[in-house]
């Protein structure tokens, strides 16, 4: 099997099907069949990408882009045509999707594509100038409906993915079928860890929690993608680790 980054963009209108629910549905298309009980696997995870928000950039709410990585058996030819055809089936009228496409053993600059990521956080870019680095750097990159601008946030996204320290993972978490959003939960790491799927908690200024640290956890547990690891956001409140606030994850 071999390893692809794929990202799209600009696939939605307010009321909807979300982007990053078109991006998960597309993943799970692509990615082998495992059994219902299955711990996630981290690869799929989609991670939201925030983007530049200016009055020159068209938008439906947050301008954002949804990634995800997939080891599949299927060849390029295959999984752009999954991917096409779903973002036909699934995109807006009114939307503007874009698709790229990236094989990840293939020999691309990575220090090009995330600063290109990062530079579209803070300003314009051009579907020119998308284009152009894709095609420098073989990454795959189309167009599939209305003006075509989603490919420059598509593009934008696998750099934010690839620099490992952007972007917030799709949906809530839950501990388990009886989760309460208004209860207090304390697991310890290794419990969090194993029930989520996720590698690691890091906390607001950078550390690793240990396995046998307990959290806290309440309300909506929200994931981020940090230090090249899919992880849950935590902050030392009065000595007690808790998960991070709307506030705290606003960076991601």
């Amino acid at each position: 099997m071999k390893a692809w980054l794929i990202c799209i963009d600009d696939t939605d209108d307010i009321g909807t099907k979300g982007t990053g629910e078109i991006a998960e549905e597309i993943a799970a298309k692509l990615a082998p069949r495992v059994p219902q009980d299955a711990r996630p696997a981290i690869t799929r995870f989609v991670t939201r990408h925030q983007l530049f928000v200016h009055p020159d950039i068209p938008y439906t709410s947050h301008n954002s882009a949804m990634c995800f990585q997939v080891e599949t058996d299927f060849d390029f030819a295959e999984i752009k045509a999954i991917c096409i055809a779903h973002l036909k089936q699934e995109s807006a009228a009114a939307a503007d999707p874009g698709l790229a496409i990236l094989d990840l053993e293939s020999d691309y600059n990575i220090g090009q594509l995330i600063a290109f990521g990062k530079q579209s956080k803070v300003e314009v870019k051009t579907k020119e100038q998308a284009y152009q680095l894709a095609a420098e750097l073989g990454v795959d990159l189309s167009e599939h409906g209305g003006t075509g601008q989603g490919i420059i946030g598509s593009l934008a996204g696998l750099g934010l993915r690839l620099s490992g320290q952007d972007g917030r993972v799709k949906g809530q978490l839950t501990l388990g079928e009886d989760h309460d959003e208004s209860a207090v939960v304390q697991p310890s790491v290794a419990q969090m860890l194993k029930q989520t799927g996720l590698q690691a908690a890091i906390s607001t200024t950078g550390e690793i929690l240990n396995h046998d640290e307990q959290i806290s956890l309440t309300g909506q547990i929200k994931a981020v993608y940090t230090q090249h690891q899919f992880a849950l956001l935590v902050s030392n409140e009065s000595g007690e680790w808790r998960n991070a606030t709307k506030q705290q994850l606003k960076p991601y």
